[in-house]
């Protein structure tokens, strides 16, 4: 991108008007940002926050507003780099947040399973593993597993990976067990916001607490959603149908948290937005 960023501009003048429109447009939405966490996080003041926020604003705006009649001449490019940006990020977090509605509403409460069908399911030998988003809820390749094989294995581990506000987690706090079933057992594995989620290592970390489970001994059961957009006119069909495609390229679950693949068994889920 920045070898064709040169050639089309060829000489480093013309790129002027793009890095003007660049720089104040990032100090701008900067102070907009500050804006947030002056009042609505850290709750200052109110007439102090409007005299710094308004400072910042009168001075950045003014820059960004000298800049703007430099769109022709090269400003164009960091808005549309803007643009794209912008629309893939709220289109992923939109989307994300229809499937998981889509996804509750069809839910099974934990509770609910382990008073029913666990109680009168045929049990196999071995240990299965099902990764879940909650840890209120069946995961969705749990229920499809029992539907198309009718059978639980000996052990079964439903696992919830949790990313905490925090950089890195106390490994001796890394998970919470709780047996909700014979054989059945509710795994919290909690990491940092700048740690790899690591199933492996979460594992290890039940070792420690007691719970003998090894990756070379467990099934991995992983719920892949296939998302099918609705035929909605405008952009919010284009939206969901844009979600839809990035979906499908997304990394998957089995990769994300560093699963043995030999192990990973995948059961597709399919969520219409």
């Amino acid at each position: 991108m920045v070898v064709l960023l040169v050639l089309g501009f060829r000489e480093s003048g013309r790129l002027a008007s793009a890095y003007g429109i660049a720089v104040t447009g990032t100090m701008l939405i900067t102070t907009l940002m500050l804006g947030v966490l002056v009042f609505l996080v850290w709750r200052w003041n109110r007439i102090v926050a409007t005299i710094t926020i308004g400072t910042f604003l009168a001075v950045d705006g003014t820059f960004f507003a000298s800049n703007i009649a430099k769109i022709p001449d090269g400003g164009w490019f960091p808005l549309l780099v803007a643009a794209i940006s912008f629309t893939v990020l709220t289109t992923w977090a939109k989307g994300r947040q229809l499937m998981r509605a889509r996804l509750e509403e069809s839910a099974l409460p934990l509770s609910v399973f382990i008073k029913s069908a666990a109680a009168s399911v045929h049990r196999v030998r071995g240990t299965s593993v099902f990764l879940s988003a909650t840890a209120e809820s069946v995961p969705a390749a749990l229920l499809h597993n029992l539907k198309h094989n009718q059978v639980l294995h000996e052990r079964v581990i439903i696992l919830n990976v949790e990313v905490v506000r925090t950089p890195r987690q106390d490994p001796v706090r890394r998970v919470e067990i709780e047996e909700t079933l014979p054989g059945g057992y509710l795994i919290r594995a909690r990491f940092g916001f700048m740690e790899t989620p690591d199933v492996g290592e979460a594992l290890k970390s039940c070792r420690v607490r007691g719970l003998r489970v090894f990756a070379e001994d467990s099934s991995f059961f992983v719920g892949q959603h296939v998302v099918r957009a609705r035929p909605l006119p405008g952009w919010k069909g284009l939206q969901r149908r844009l979600f839809a495609w990035m979906q499908r390229h997304s990394t998957q679950a089995a990769e994300f948290f560093r699963m043995p693949f030999r192990g990973v068994i995948v059961l597709n889920t399919v969520v219409e937005i």
